[in-house]
């Protein structure tokens, strides 16, 4: 798991959205309050944020966008075929990250290990307060709240409650 940061993506009927704090830490201090952790990609299409090592990251959202391209903007497709060479390259596997990948059809996770998951219920999230967020998302849903967004905001607030490594400065996107 990676420490200091969560990153939530809700699909649901009425829409997509996917939003992360804005706290980065080295160890066991804070050293920025309000980074950007979500991507806005494919004009707006598709929305991506990331756990784990800020440098790593951009690396891999810039060959995410560019598999999305390769691939006509198919989002399973172009995860499927990240994740294929991210475990396979000798530099790429040794990146330290996580991606929270989200579009109105489809809500992924995908990993170095080669993994691209969609989970069921249309909620991913991940890092450190990841799965506060997640059950607070879940709760959300079930009460009958249909705004994205919404759920997004208000469970990421939740996880920065509970979480260390996760901050109240949100950057929520929404499709």
């Amino acid at each position: 798991m990676f420490r200091g940061t969560t990153i939530l993506g809700v699909k649901i009927a009425s829409g997509a959205a996917l939003g992360g704090d804005g706290q980065v830490t080295f160890g066991d201090t804070v050293v920025k309050h309000g980074a950007r952790k979500i991507r806005s990609l494919r004009d707006g299409d598709v929305l991506a944020g990331f756990a784990g090592s800020t440098a790593d990251a951009m690396t891999l959202f810039s060959k995410f966008e560019g598999k999305l391209e390769e691939h006509g903007g198919n989002i399973v497709k172009g995860a499927v075929e990240l994740a294929r060479e991210w475990r396979s390259d000798k530099v790429l596997r040794h990146l330290e990250a996580l991606l929270a990948v989200v579009s109105r059809e489809h809500c992924l996770i995908i990993s170095g290990k080669g993994d691209v998951v969609e989970p069921d219920d249309g909620i991913v999230s991940i890092g450190s307060g990841g799965p506060y967020a997640l059950a607070a998302a879940r709760a959300f849903i079930d009460s009958g709240r249909v705004d994205a967004a919404g759920i997004v905001q208000g469970a990421l607030e939740i996880a920065s409650q509970i979480c260390i490594y996760t901050n109240d400065r949100i950057t929520v996107e929404s499709i």
